[in-house]
């Protein structure tokens, strides 16, 4: 049985935070909000939470995961960023997009696409998630919370209590959100191009 926090949206218990960090630390799945939907996920190196994830979500492992970090500051870890693709990064984040890259050695083998050796990043605004980011001192491995035969992640987590509450750890109430998802920027070669319209406005890309 999964624990359900609820936590305020605009003002995160900071002990309900904490409680959360530790179950991501002994890899524990956690549900989470934000600004494009509910997402799912894990300790970036955890290989069982992140084989759980795939399960959750009908994923084989050539699925594209993402990396959802707390600022711009951590991108070099984990991406090769040239100074164009760190402006548009910069001026487009927090936000709701995901940023395709090439990825660093950093990038644990199994995260990235196979063909492409690439990672997605992302920098959500909401503010539960950058709290909980900011605690954790290191990023999440994330995948949008699309359940198998939907098109749009979920947004009501007392719904996601209903179906998923013996499948994960953790599922934090971040109030009811909308399911549209992220616009997908790939920057992999430094020339943006739009592989999906969603949430984020894509003008500054095209």
């Amino acid at each position: 049985m999964s624990q359900f926090f609820y936590i305020h949206p605009d003002n995160p218990q900071a002990r309900l935070l904490k409680q959360a960090v530790e179950i991501i630390r002994q890899g524990g799945v956690v549900v989470y909000p934000t600004d494009s939907g509910y997402a799912i996920g894990c300790q970036v190196g955890n290989k069982q939470a992140l084989e759980k994830i795939c399960r959750i979500r009908a994923l084989d492992m050539d699925h594209d995961f993402t990396l959802v970090c707390q600022d711009v500051s951590e991108l070099s870890v984990y991406a090769k960023v040239g100074n164009t693709s760190f402006r548009l990064l910069k001026n487009n984040t927090p936000g709701p997009y995901t940023f395709i890259f090439k990825a660093t050695r950093e990038v644990p083998r199994r995260l990235q696409n196979p063909k492409r050796k690439s990672i997605g990043i992302r920098i959500p605004n909401n503010t539960i998630t950058l709290e909980l980011l900011k605690m954790l001192d290191e990023p999440l491995m994330s995948s949008s919370l699309i359940l198998p035969g939907n098109d749009f992640a979920e947004a009501d987590p007392e719904e996601i209590r209903d179906k998923l509450e013996h499948s994960v750890d953790l599922i934090i109430h971040g109030g009811i959100l909308q399911e549209t998802p992220t616009t997908v920027i790939d920057l992999y070669d430094e020339q943006p191009v739009v592989v999906r319209a969603g949430n984020g406005n894509t003008e500054p890309f095209e």
